[in-house]
């Protein structure tokens, strides 16, 4: 147990079993040993090594362990490996305390819906514009109308999916990825990504749990989990009473407000128009050089769609400390802050933000 959390904890924090043993005072084979499982560090070096990892002694000796399954990761073909053991550590750890809280509530209590898809969805899909149909209908499922979606993540969260943000800095070489924890889906997002990119992450990865075996052979399932995407944040519907049925020009600000209206980028909006037969396509691609040419493909113009926030997890953590299922040092281990300083925020002694710094 303890030398496969130290490698990941590692791993995690980038770094190699060198670099670890200079920050602990101790060789890279001493390292080496605790990873192999052959020898143990002194009380001292554990605290050390919990230190220069950035986790608490806890973490090393934490009995559960969650199956991570049918890993898949949006990201560039270029991602390196060392990146993605950095996230794959850090969504570990959030995964294992999100089934660690769980499993100390009671059989009884439900704290989290198991996640399903509504009834009515077709058995293969062939077309994009089934893909529109599937769209409004999980909308329709879920209560949601065509109107902006203001809180994805709360709308998932609501309907059984766990959805965990990773703080490791990318480079914007990683959008997100999806797995499974028993039946669970889990999607994770970066924290460095401004609202509407992780809300498309989102929203396309909703299309590979709705889509999955239905699609035809001749669709290829990133491109329908784009458009299914692109459908469920901004229907049809209402892109066509935004915008009207046919239009020979769009000006930029209508984008523009539709994209904090909506929160769906600049880009992605003009993907839809052009899927929804509103403007031409040697218009859309006339537009899509005025974005090269503008540099907003990298950078849109105005404040970035601010980003949503997922609390869940700490208010579960909070629900559970209220019903007597754990106390304060367990509610502080999970939420991963001093027992005192947990204190403070429990009784509302300080902000929430002022809490993490």
């Amino acid at each position: 147990m303890f030398s496969e959390r130290l490698m990941r904890a590692r791993k995690a924090a980038g770094l190699s079993m060198s670099a670890l043993a200079t920050e602990v005072g101790v060789s890279a084979n001493a390292i080496k040993k605790y990873e192999h499982g052959e020898t143990m560090p002194t009380s001292a070096n554990l605290l050390k090594l919990a230190k220069a990892l950035g986790v608490r002694t806890e973490y090393f000796f934490r009995p559960l362990k969650v199956d991570l399954q049918g890993v898949e990761y949006r990201k560039r073909a270029n991602t390196p490996q060392k990146l993605l053991d950095q996230i794959n550590g850090d969504v570990m750890d959030q995964a294992e305390r999100w089934t660690e809280l769980l499993d100390l509530y009671p059989d009884s209590v439900e704290p989290v819906p198991p996640f399903c898809l509504p009834d009515g969805l077709p058995d293969q899909v062939t077309s994009f514009e089934q893909i529109e149909d599937i769209a409004i209908l999980m909308r329709s499922a879920w209560a949601l109308g065509l109107n902006p979606i203001p809180e994805l993540i709360d709308t998932l969260e609501s309907k059984g999916i766990m959805i965990i943000s990773t703080d490791i800095e990318a480079k914007k070489k990683f959008d997100g990825l999806a797995g499974t924890i028993d039946s669970t889906p889990v999607v994770v997002i970066s924290s460095h990504h401004p609202g509407d990119r992780q809300r498309f992450t989102l929203a396309h990865e909703l299309g590979h749990l709705v889509l999955s075996g239905r699609l035809s052979e001749g669709l290829d399932e990133e491109k329908a989990c784009n458009h299914f995407a692109g459908a469920f944040l901004l229907p049809k519907p209402a892109l066509l009473q935004h915008l009207g049925d046919r239009r020979g020009a769009i000006e930029p600000r209508e984008l523009f407000m539709l994209k904090h209206e909506f929160g769906v980028s600049m880009m992605a909006i003009l993907v839809r128009v052009g899927q929804c037969g509103i403007i031409s396509e040697s218009l859309q691609k006339r537009y899509y050089m005025t974005f090269s040419k503008r540099g907003w493909r990298t950078q849109e113009p105005g404040q970035a769609y601010p980003q949503e926030e997922t609390n869940l997890f700490k208010q579960l953590v909070y629900r559970a400390l209220g019903e007597g299922y754990i106390g304060e040092p367990k509610a502080a281990e999970l939420i991963g802050m001093s027992l005192s300083s947990f204190h403070k925020e429990r009784k509302l002694g300080v902000s929430d933000a002022a809490s993490h710094q």
